[in-house]
């Protein structure tokens, strides 16, 4: 086993973010309930507190034992962190006179290992509303800023591991750096070996497969998409042709992606079958406008199926799928269960139905880091560098009923979009992409003669991982010429507009 971060999670937006700015520097890392049980073994090399939305003095703040940490590893606290740290050894912590959030100026006091590297003057990324307004005895003062006279601080002495505590946000783009902060207490305070590498993962992942599947036989849904077809790429790669792939046509995939995405897993290698089930889905779906339900009905009617095909073959014991790791991390709810925005379309009701043992190589990666893998692989870059599409496919693009001749319009639209994208360079700048079909009619002219036919929206967004996103800003000149392409070149549509809208507060999917 490699050796290991834990990230104790208070509930803040932006522990993942820490994730990731662990693992880019090659460590490995973890996120963990703050209140869950921790194996202290000889891989775990050091503990990263969150931030939270909590404030330290309220009654139900989330609490714990910082005294017991430091007598085994290494432990930084951010933003809520390093405000319980000063708490629970005796400091103050109050409410600020002004609630800071946004750019500040981070002003380094004295030299550290902790902030070696780090300019006297550089911009950091608040997020508070309470302050540290005295350390606790035995502590220091590394940093301060124009507000706040604490911003980053360690325990003195060496009779414990290292402690430090930094009151802004390290992990976010516009604390410049950042992330400089985090290596140091990786390298400096954890000696972490940076030995967490895509060759490295590989060959561990193929001899853990091997020991897991052994002489059984895997049954895997693909999608096409990243995450699933690197899954079975690594899963072919330990058993070969113990593993067989089915790939459904739901009737609402992107214009030839049937055909393409079959050829291009054979030329892979990788033994999949295709099944055409577009008439059934649009049979299905005949009447329904609500999305929660279309969403429903295409899980519901694809599992159907998979049991289906997957009957007619015999001795599989298990089910492949390309889970990873935002999927499964155990987060908090700080304020109760959460509201449904939408329900996530995936292959996750499979195991209760086909009572399978899951094999889910890639359940410790995020999406960035199965694309290093894919390529990592020999995957080809075109299918690696996809943009996400969703499970529901164009049904959830198509505001209102789904049908056949509603489908092929969208194809259309969108097809002629994303070849524009990629013929002028801009594909690779977008996180994703695509073309909403809506149930509004408009008049047009065209020639001489009315027309009354259906509206088109464009999105593209820019994007890390999907959980913000900004629209993304195309040049007005390829929207023009997208434009004058749809509608010359798509009879039943006549107008195009693009969608401008952030997440939050809207979604990147229309439903």
């Amino acid at each position: 086993m490699t050796e290991k971060i834990l990230i104790l999670d208070f509930g803040s937006q932006y522990t993942q973010l820490i994730a990731r700015a662990v693992r880019e520097l090659n460590v490995y890392c973890e996120i963990i309930p703050f209140n869950k049980p921790i194996s202290f073994d000889k891989n775990l090399k050091g503990i990263i507190l969150s931030g939270s939305p909590f404030s330290v003095n309220e009654e139900k703040a989330p609490q714990l034992d910082i005294a017991a940490l430091i007598e085994k590893v290494p432990v930084l606290g951010i933003c809520y962190g390093a405000q319980l740290t000063a708490k629970f050894f005796g400091g103050q912590v109050a409410k600020s006179d002004k609630r800071e959030y946004g750019r500040a100026q981070l002003l380094i006091q004295q030299e550290d290992p902790f902030v070696k590297g780090i300019d006297k003057t550089t911009q950091v990324w608040m997020s508070h509303s309470d302050s540290i307004k005295n350390l606790p005895d035995g502590f220091e003062v590394l940093a301060t800023t124009e507000s706040i006279p604490v911003a980053a601080f360690r325990k003195k002495g060496n009779q414990t591991k290292p402690l430090y505590g930094v009151q802004f946000h390290p992990e976010v783009y516009h604390s410049v750096q950042g992330k400089i902060l985090i290596k140091n207490f990786l390298i400096g305070c954890c000696d972490c070996t940076q030995d967490w590498t895509a060759a490295h993962f590989i060959s561990d992942s193929i001899a853990a497969l091997r020991a897991q599947i052994g002489n059984r036989k895997v049954i895997m849904a693909l999608s096409g998409g990243v995450d699933s077809t690197v899954a079975a790429t690594l899963i072919h790669r330990a058993i070969g042709d113990q593993l067989q792939g089915l790939f459904v046509d739901n009737g609402v995939l992107r214009k030839n992606e049937f055909e393409s995405v079959l050829r291009s897993y054979q030329e892979i290698g990788l033994q999949v079958t295709g099944i055409d089930a577009r008439d059934r889905f649009y049979a299905a779906l005949a009447g329904q406008t609500d999305p929660e339900q279309k969403r429903k009905t295409i899980g519901s009617l694809f599992i159907d199926i998979f049991q289906e095909e997957a009957k007619k073959l015999s001795g599989f014991e298990l089910l492949g799928q390309g889970t990873i790791y935002p999927d499964v991390i155990e987060s908090v709810s700080v304020h109760g269960p959460s509201v449904t925005i939408k329900s996530h379309h995936n292959v996750g009701g499979l195991p209760a139905h086909l009572h399978l043992e899951l094999v889910e190589p890639l359940r410790l990666l995020f999406k960035d880091e199965v694309r290093k893998i894919g390529l990592e692989l020999g995957i080809p870059a075109e299918m690696i560098g996809r943009h996400p599409f969703p499970g529901p496919g164009l049904a959830i693009r198509i505001l209102g009923e789904v049908n056949a001749e509603r489908v092929s319009l969208l194809q259309e639209a969108d097809h002629i979009f994303i070849q524009s994208l990629k013929t002028k360079g801009l594909y690779e700048s977008v996180w994703q992409a695509g073309a909403i079909l809506l149930p509004v009619k408009t008049v047009g002219v065209m020639g001489d003669e009315r027309t009354y036919e259906y509206t088109v929206a464009i999105r593209a967004v820019t994007s890390v991982d999907g959980m913000t996103a900004d629209w993304a800003h195309l040049p007005y000149s390829f929207l023009a010429d997208l434009s004058n392409d749809i509608i010359n070149q798509v009879r039943g549509i006549n107008r195009v507009v693009y969608d401008i809208s952030s997440k939050p507060p809207a979604t990147i999917e229309w439903e």
